[in-house]
C-alpha cells in the first residue's frame, strides 16, 4: 500500500552497481553505491531524516520550529526536503566556496541561505561558528551534522547494512570521502561486524589535512582545493579514526576528470567528490591489497555543480585525465 507514503519513505535502499568501463583491467570488481539517487540528490538525505526523527522523539522540536545547519549544501537540501514534509523552517549557513547551484536549489525548496567567508575553523566568521552563534542568539534548533551522533548511527544502521547485504558480505574495501565523517564512520563500524576483512579507506582531496591524520595521527597542511563537501583542516567530532584503515589523497584534476568519465562512460551523473572516491577506489583495486570487490560511495549528483567550470559542456568533452591505476 503506497497511499500514505511520502517522499521521505524513498530515502535509502539505493542501488549498488558495477563500473564496466573506467575500471577495465582491474583485478577485482569496483562497485559504486548510488547515493546520488536519494530524493534530494545526495547521501545527506539519510542524516537529515535521522536527525529530525531523533529530535522529534526526544521532544526537542516544537511544531513550526526553525532548523539551522552549517552545510556545503547537501545536508541543507536534505533538511529542506524533510522540513517541507514535516512543517519546519530551515536556515542554511554556507561558505562562499559553495556553488551557486546549491544556493539556488536551497532557495527553491524554501530554505533561507546565509553565506559566510571561506574562513578557517578558529575564525568567528567560519560557517560552523556562525551557525552556532545564530542558533544560540535566536533559539533555533541546531541540527549539528558535525557532532550529532544520529549522523554516523544512521549509516551504521542503514547504509552499511545495505552494502553488506548487496555484496553478501564479500568486500575487499569500502572507499568514501569525509565531510562530517558520518558516512565513513557509520559504514566502517557496520563492516567491522558484517565484513570484518574489508579495508575502510578515506578518499581525501589534496589540500585537506585528513589523509595524513588517518595515516600518521597528525593533521596535514591545509591548502585550497575545489572539490566540495569533503575534506577539512580539523577532524569533525563524529569522525572515528579507529575504523579507517588507510587514506588516498586525490587532486582536483583527477577528481573532476573522473566525474566526467563517470558521466560519459558509466551513465552516472555525479558530482566531483564522487570522482574523488572512484579514483581512490581504483587505486585500491589495482593495488594488490584486496581480493574482493572495492565499493565506492557516490555522494551526490552533478546538477548542483552545473555552473562550475569543471562541470561545463566544454570541460565534459575535453580529453579525460586518466586516474592513476585506471
Amino acid at each position: 500500500m503506497t497511499a500514505d507514503r511520502s517522499v521521505l519513505d524513498c530515502i535509502g535502499h539505493t542501488p549498488l552497481v558495477a563500473l564496466r568501463h573506467v575500471s577495465r583491467g582491474a583485478p577485482v570488481p569496483v562497485l559504486v553505491k548510488c547515493e546520488h539517487l536519494n530524493p534530494s540528490g545526495s547521501v545527506k538525505d539519510r542524516i537529515a531524516l535521522a536527525i529530525v526523527d531523533d529530535a522529534e522523539r526526544r521532544g526537542a522540536l516544537a511544531p513550526g520550529a526553525t532548523l539551522i545547519e552549517a552545510t556545503a549544501g547537501n545536508t541543507g537540501l536534505g533538511l529542506a526536503l524533510v522540513a517541507a514534509v514535516r512543517g519546519y523552517r530551515v536556515v542554511c549557513v554556507m561558505p562562499e566556496k559553495v556553488s551557486i547551484d546549491k544556493r539556488a536549489a536551497l532557495a527553491t525548496l524554501g530554505a533561507e541561505v546565509v553565506v559566510t567567508p571561506n574562513a578557517p575553523p578558529d575564525s568567528p566568521e567560519n560557517f560552523q561558528n556562525v551557525t552556532r552563534r545564530l542558533a544560540a542568539e535566536r533559539g533555533w534548533f541546531l541540527t549539528d551534522q558535525f557532532g550529532n551522533p544520529a549522523n554516523p548511527r544512521v549509516h551504521e544502521e542503514t547504509t552499511g547494512v545495505e552494502i553488506a547485504a548487496q555484496t553478501d558480505g564479500r568486500i575487499g574495501a569500502f572507499v568514501a570521502g569525509a565531510g562530517t565523517g558520518g558516512t565513513i564512520t557509520g559504514v566502517g563500524r557496520c563492516l567491522r561486524r558484517r565484513a570484518p576483512g574489508a579495508l575502510v579507506v578515506l578518499a581525501d582531496p589534496i589540500g585537506s589535512g585528513l589523509a595524513r591524520w588517518v595515516r600518521e595521527g597528525e593533521l596535514g597542511p591545509d591548502a585550497p582545493y575545489q572539490v566540495e563537501g569533503i575534506g577539512t583542516s580539523r577532524p569533525p567530532a563524529v569522525l572515528d579514526r579507529s575504523v579507517i584503515d588507510d587514506a588516498e589523497s586525490v587532486s582536483d584534476d583527477e577528481s573532476f576528470a573522473m566525474a566526467r568519465r563517470l558521466w560519459r562512460e558509466e551513465g552516472l551523473f555525479v558530482g566531483g567528490s564522487s570522482g574523488t572516491a572512484v579514483v581512490a577506489a581504483l587505486r585500491m583495486a589495482f593495488s594488490g591489497r584486496v581480493r574482493g570487490p572495492v565499493v565506492a560511495l557516490l555522494a551526490d549528483a552533478r546538477d548542483r555543480y552545473a555552473s562550475r567550470a569543471w562541470a561545463s559542456v566544454a570541460a565534459s568533452v575535453a580529453a579525460p585525465v586518466a586516474a592513476r591505476g585506471a
